[in-house]
């Protein structure tokens, strides 16, 4: 079996092959007490009038629940 370093490599390069290419994220562990502590903070500070403002603007543009929007032509 091939060692781990050359399967990943081999991995990568049929992704490219197929257009992917990878992305790391990294992220808050929400696991760690100060984690959680820091969110909780941010969130007691907002603003519930401006996020409402957001939520209804991300709203009034999402395509995706509107019913009227028109279903994307397939055979084009």
């Amino acid at each position: 079996m091939a060692e781990p370093a050359e399967r990943m490599r081999a991995m990568r390069e049929r992704r490219r092959s197929r257009g992917l290419r990878e992305v790391r994220l990294l992220v808050p562990d929400s696991r760690q007490t100060s984690v959680r502590l820091r969110v909780a903070r941010e969130v007691a500070r907002l603003d519930r009038s401006v996020e409402e403002e957001a939520l209804a603007w991300t709203e009034a543009v999402s395509e995706f629940d509107d019913p009227d929007a028109a279903a994307p032509d397939a055979t084009r």
